[in-house]
């Protein structure tokens, strides 16, 4: 080690990619500069690529000195400079130098750059979300030109040819205007952008350093030089007295024919570029001491994985490849391929949350090892947020550097609650996420809930406390949450931002009622504190908006900001990027996300520029990421235990390999291999929550005592009873009754709610005589109870069309059946039999009797939708109406006395075409008194059967009706589950 820095520079150092980048970077630096003192060591300088690698270097450095105490060299990351923060602004470096713009502020800028801009794009832009977005984009553009030291000058002039779309056009006067105005913006506010203050830097310190540089240690460990300006200053550190350069993963194994056709989309194509501008050669890098001990005992990994990645040219004679790397190992006497493959594993999951869950399950599995370290290394951040929750299982909080979308975070989702709110004041799904919130300090939301926010929404506050009349002491907090609603709402069609930013930021402290300091108190808090403080700062000179465009704005505003939590994690599992992981090694990776269009990521797309007009620029090609996303996997790849982790289908969509990973089949398919599975990894997954195996349920069967079943049942729960018995031990048993759900739509019950109530209105407002207008009134009272029933305003155009033509059906009926008949509705009847647990009472509410002179009572049923067919009535199944013909022969209507049962029908009222139906199902005389003979035995049959103790109550014992019907208890008897898996002793 003594010989690191003797001779004179340049000095470019490699670590292979199989070896732990910051644990063999430290000891190296540990084992040269300990012996000089702790002041040596503190004394130098390191530059990484992140914060991330700062702090894993740290780690390294106390692992290297076997946990004693040290002082660290200076680590400091290159992508995030920091004002006065040696050594990137020793001296007057940065004086004369404008602060960096904060990022809100520049978007806040951009889109109203964007918005003054509107006239020279055809149409403008629809909204300030649309217009945020091309701002978005015009700041991407903004940092390729000054990433890349892009002079534009006046070269856009000639940059579109006469041929090209009017599109790049259109494209090319913007992008003038605003290459114009926005660097006048930035003098006027005294300020700069980001990235160019940060090349700006860069390009200054390597001057420094070049002209006069450091005495002391410096080392630039683990960048590859994306940008120009970092390339210049690695040259310089690498050209110090005592300064070095260390390469992750550089690939000295690569033929120099293979070298010379890297471009940007292969894994060496960014150490390529870095080192032709050095003017160093690919033999000329060194070895770096501290990995050559043991170099040799992951290379064979090393050289199949950049094997796998050769330029696509160069691919053509890998069974040449094959042999040669087999007839160098036949020296050691191994097989490369296998001993690469070694420690190298493949997981392919179904789903997105069946890799989440094998993930999580193979980073505990690590943990049972004391010491044992795991890491999930993925750009997809969906799948590293989905394994920090299936984690949280076990307790386990892993050192994610992730975070999550302020959007997700509760103060964002509050944020996002009460802008929706300021849309759909009525939402009920939306009101009781604002009562709900754990912020939300309104009181108990209980009856509330129940009475006014379940079902149909209510069309008006006043209609919403109407619904509280039975429960006064709701009211205070429906006023309350009215108050604050309407605090939200817009003065005009369109405000600005700023202002609906206040309003929304009352309303959240309003609902908070005591508790803001929690509100805004943590990261999540304070970042959206920050959110709403610049829109009402920095939001007044954004476009105007609506109430949904501010919605959205927001949406987007948050959905763009990362909180990151810190706090207490697991010392021994961290959830990495992959930019992250070059530098962090763990004794397990699990590398997941390898999907075309998730690692690699698919090229951005830029509204602005075409490809040809990009080149011209001097701009990188879109494909340049994918270069340095394949150096990162290759990275990674190569660590001792590696899990490629890959999703079979994403979104429901099938999905394809990622690139490398099918190279690397590939190559192992060639050489008559394959990858190792690991089924038992989806074994678990699948079985996690079942850990003795999947065993369905069972039909259920429950056998109350006897003394609990009911004594009486209407008609409809015998038809229940009939059909599903266990409905009738739920409702009428254990009293479960359904409630109905957050703004449920008013469809086919409120319909057969509405026609009920209108034929019984009508009935009785004309029990003789008709009115002349009779189909008019009666399509004015089934309106009027269909808005009762809750019918969105949507709906009730359609409705009153279908209400003329049913109308009409129903005046000509009333004027056939009217002529020597007496109209009852909704009259009360019973029966009691005899059973053997004692008398049982059968009730019916009959929708219409039609007593006749002659002594028969013609009974009608009203339907929306289709009527029980004459087999289904004939058989029992649909005992309703044979019932209630049961309870009329027998007197058990008081009303009407006994009479002979007359017609049985439904009528069916549709309004389509026919409008309605009369449908009988048994005719006055011997038919319908035998039907209702029938039904009588039957039912005493039926209650005789569940008198028995033996008798259960299943679910479903007419599984032909199961999709005709559903019933509101068929999840709680998990139908689906027992019905299509089959019961024991049945297919």
């Amino acid at each position: 080690m003594s010989g690191l820095f003797d001779g004179a520079g340049p000095r470019w150092y490699n670590i292979p990619a199989q070896r732990p980048f910051a644990e063999d970077l430290a000891q190296g630096l540990f084992d040269l500069l300990a012996g000089d003192g702790p002041e040596a060591l503190a004394d130098a300088v390191i530059l990484t690529p992140t914060r991330r690698g700062a702090r894993a270097l740290s780690d390294a450095f106390l692992h290297a000195a076997g946990g004693r105490a040290i002082l660290p060299p200076q680590m400091r990351p290159l992508g995030d400079l920091e004002a006065g923060e040696p050594p990137f602004e020793p001296g007057d470096l940065a004086l004369d130098l404008p602060a960096a713009i904060d990022p809100l502020k520049r978007r806040f800028e951009l889109t109203r750059l964007v918005a003054e801009l509107a006239a020279l794009l055809p149409g403008g832009f629809a909204t300030a979300s649309a217009a945020l977005d091309l701002a978005d984009a015009l700041g991407r553009f903004f940092d390729g030109l000054q990433i890349e030291e892009v002079e534009v000058g006046d070269r856009l002039a000639g940059l579109v040819d006469a041929e090209l779309a009017e599109h790049w056009q259109v494209s090319r006067g913007f992008l003038e205007a605003a290459l114009t105005a926005w660097p006048k913006r930035l003098e006027a506010l005294g300020v700069v952008d980001v990235s160019e203050r940060r090349v700006r830097l860069l390009r200054r310190l390597a001057a420094v350093w070049t002209a006069n540089p450091p005495k002391g240690v410096l080392v630039a460990a683990g960048s590859t030089g994306t940008a120009k300006a970092t390339r210049e200053l690695l040259i310089a550190v690498a050209q110090a007295p005592r300064g070095c350069v260390v390469l992750p993963g550089l690939d000295q194994n690569l033929a120099d024919k293979a070298w010379a056709k890297v471009d940007v989309q292969h894994p060496q194509g960014a150490l390529r570029r870095l080192l032709e501008q050095a003017g160093i050669a690919k033999a000329e890098v060194e070895l770096w001491p501290a990995s050559i001990s043991a170099e040799s005992a992951g290379r064979w990994r090393r050289r199949i994985v950049n094997e796998a990645l050769r330029p696509a040219e160069e691919t053509a004679d890998w069974l040449q490849v094959i042999a040669a790397l087999r007839k160098e190992g036949a020296r050691d006497g191994v097989d490369p391929i296998a001993e690469g493959l070694k420690g190298l594993s493949l997981v392919s999951a179904r789903t997105e949350e069946e890799a989440a869950t094998a993930t999580a399950l193979l980073l505990r599995e690590a943990l049972e090892t004391p010491a044992r370290t795991a890491a999930l290394v993925t750009p997809d951040q969906v799948l590293a947020r989905r394994v920090t929750a299936k984690l949280a299982r076990w307790g386990v909080i892993p050192d994610s550097s992730v975070g999550e979308s302020l959007a997700g975070c509760r103060c964002g989702a509050l944020a996002g609650l009460a802008a929706r709110a300021a849309v759909d004041p009525l939402d009920p799904v939306t009101l009781l996420g604002l009562l709900k919130h754990p912020f939300s300090r309104l009181g108990p939301s209980e009856t509330l809930e129940r009475l006014a926010l379940r079902g149909p929404r209510p069309r008006s506050w006043d209609e919403l406390k109407a619904r509280l009349a039975e429960a006064p002491e709701a009211l205070p907090l429906a006023e309350r949450l009215e108050a604050i609603v309407e605090g939200l709402g817009w003065p005009d069609e369109l405000d600005s931002p700023a202002q609906a930013a206040r309003r929304t930021a009352a309303a959240m402290e309003a609902l908070a009622a005591g508790g803001e300091d929690e509100l805004w108190a943590g990261h999540g808090g304070e970042a959206m504190s920050r959110l709403l403080s610049a829109l009402v700062q920095d939001g007044g000179d954004l476009p105007q908006v609506t109430e949904r465009g501010f919605a959205d704005l927001l949406s987007r505003l948050m959905d763009g900001e990362t909180v990151r939590s810190g706090g207490a994690t697991h010392p021994r599992l961290r959830i990495l990027g992959a930019i992250e992981a070059r530098l962090v090694r763990a004794d397990r990776l699990v590398v997941a996300g390898l999907e075309e269009g998730v690692w690699p990521g698919g090229a951005a797309l830029d509204p602005f520029l075409s490809r040809p007009m990009r080149e011209t620029l001097g701009l990188p090609s879109p494909e340049r990421r994918i270069g340095l996303a394949a150096h990162d996997f290759a990275q990674a790849a190569c660590a001792p235990e590696v899990i490629l982790l890959h999703t079979e289908r994403r979104e429901g969509a099938p999905s394809v390999k990622s690139r490398w990973l099918w190279r690397l089949e590939t190559l192992a398919r060639g050489a008559g291999l394959a990858i190792p599975e690991r089924p038992e990894v989806l074994a678990w997954a699948r079985n996690v929550d079942a850990p003795d195996g999947y065993s369905p349920a069972k039909r259920p069967a429950p056998r109350p005592p006897v003394a609990d079943r009911p004594r009486e049942l209407a008609v409809t729960r015998i038809e229940s009873l009939t059909r599903d018995p266990y409905a009738v031990w739920a409702r009428d048993i254990l009293r479960l009754y359904p409630l109905n759900r957050p703004d449920e739509t008013a469809d086919a019950r409120a319909r057969g709610t509405a026609i009920h109530a209108a034929f019984e209105r009508f009935a009785e407002a004309y029990p003789a005589d008709l009115p002349p207008d009779a189909a008019a009134t009666f399509a004015s009272l089934y309106l009027e109870e269909l808005e009762r029933a809750g019918l969105p305003h949507e709906a009730m155009a359609r409705e009153a069309a279908l209400a003329v033509e049913a109308a009409e059906w129903v005046a000509d009926l009333e004027h056939e059946r009217r002529d020597g008949r007496t109209i009852h509705v909704e009259l009360k009847g019973e029966r009691t039999i005899s059973a053997p647990a004692g008398p049982f009472k059968v009730t019916a509410r009959a929708d219409r009797i039609e007593a006749t002179a002659e002594g028969y009572g013609h009974i009608l049923d009203y339907k929306t939708g289709k009527a029980p067919s004459k087999k289904e009535v004939a058989t029992g199944f649909s005992p309703q109406l044979t019932l209630t013909a049961a309870i009329l022969q027998a007197g058990g209507f008081p009303e009407l006395g006994r009479l002979e049962p007359g017609d049985l029908t439904y009528l069916e009222i549709t309004g389509r075409k026919p409008a309605g139906k009369v449908e009988i199902r048994a005719l006055a005389g011997d038919e319908s008194a035998e039907a209702a003979a029938k039904a009588l035995a039957g039912l005493a049959e039926l209650v005789a059967r569940f008198d028995s103790p033996g008798q259960p109550y299943l679910s479903r014992v007419a599984p032909q009706f199961v999709k005709a019907r559903v019933s509101d208890y068929d999840h709680l008897a998990r139908v689906f589950e027992w019905s299509t898996s089959g019961e024991e002793g049945e297919e």
